[in-house]
């Protein structure tokens, strides 16, 4: 297993929609289990490929819900159906997150309180879950990764010029940009 670079937002293929996987092969499943040791360094709760310059249909998880239960996967594939986004300004502590490739920034955004999750696993046994609360945000924010969506792209607007001038102010917003986590220094 290999701890890889997370690409910081302005590479292209965080901005591209990622492919269907179509092979389940040895390198998917290294690939997977590169995710899940590049999450777990960072720490994060989600990676998709993407993230790491993979453009494959592909995240991982890792969330401890609040019963104490972990819920841990990956999914391949996946088809995400969620509740209507409420309505209304997002609430700064009980909706703020992060993204690995926006690194060491928070921001609210309103999301689905619940979600569906469908796909495959790397046997291509079937994956459905039913998520709320926090989990069903995670799944939100690595899918849409593979939709070539970062959840700066989504911000209010007040939040969104915010965003957009820390990534100026730290020259992201470029090809070639990453860091490894377990390292301080920014590649690129």
């Amino acid at each position: 297993m290999t701890i890889r670079p997370i690409c910081i937002t302005g590479n292209p293929v965080l901005h591209t929609k990622a492919l269907e996987v179509t092979e389940f092969n040895e390198e998917l499943s290294q690939l997977v289990q590169d995710m899940y040791e590049t999450m777990d360094e960072a720490p994060g709760v989600g990676l998709a490929a993407p993230q790491i310059g993979v453009n494959l249909r592909v995240f991982v998880y890792d969330w401890d819900a609040e019963d104490g239960s972990a819920q841990r996967g990956v999914v391949i594939n996946p088809v995400l159906t969620i509740s209507e986004v409420p309505v209304g300004e997002a609430d700064w502590e009980s909706e703020s997150e992060g993204c690995l490739s926006v690194p060491g920034e928070r921001f609210p955004l309103r999301r689905a309180e619940t979600a569906v999750l469908t796909g495959v696993d790397l046997d291509q046994n079937p994956v459905h879950i039913e998520a709320s609360g926090w989990f069903a945000r995670i799944f939100q924010h690595e899918f849409d990764h593979l939709e070539g969506i970062l959840y700066v792209d989504k911000l209010e607007d007040e939040y969104a010029a915010e965003a957009k001038e820390i990534i100026k102010d730290r020259g992201w917003g470029k090809d070639g940009l990453s860091w490894l986590p377990g390292e301080e220094k920014l590649e690129g």
